[in-house]
């Protein structure tokens, strides 16, 4: 990792805190953590395609939200230790995703790109993702 954390890091994380707090937001992330278990990439694309709906919505602010964040820490604007210390939900919903990238990529070849270039570039950020495929893995079990 590159520095430790400075004041104006620890105002930004408050500041995405609060952000996350939102109302809208705070529905739309729950509805992405809780009730958006797509089986496949049809399933994503369908809701993907909805413009309009609450879905789509929800889909398109939460994945926005979370890149957002992530390119603050990527140029600098933001611990990256801070940043992973208080944050995953972005790398549950990427590990969520894992089993049908390929296919989005095909299609959406920058969705969550900042996202997985966290996980790349940040062995606590890999070790995390690693964690949360197995989670989720045991979670699409029990959903079933």
């Amino acid at each position: 990792m590159e520095k430790l954390a400075t004041n104006n890091d620890a105002i930004l994380i408050l500041k995405l805190y609060e952000l996350r707090t939102e109302a809208t937001l705070r529905e739309a992330r729950a509805w992405m953590t809780n009730d958006f278990w797509p089986a496949n990439a049809e399933e994503f694309f369908a809701i993907h395609r909805a413009f309009g709906s609450r879905e789509n919505a929800y889909l398109r602010q939460v994945i926005s939200y979370w890149e957002m964040a992530c390119t603050f820490v990527l140029h600098g604007c933001l611990s990256p230790e801070l940043f992973l210390d208080c944050n995953g939900e972005n790398i549950f919903l990427l590990a969520k995703f894992d089993p049908f990238l390929a296919q989005i990529d095909e299609q959406l070849p920058s969705f969550m790109s900042k996202t997985r270039e966290v996980v790349r570039k940040y062995p606590e950020a890999t070790a995390t993702y690693e964690r949360m495929l197995k989670s989720v893995a045991r979670r699409r079990t029990v959903r079933q």
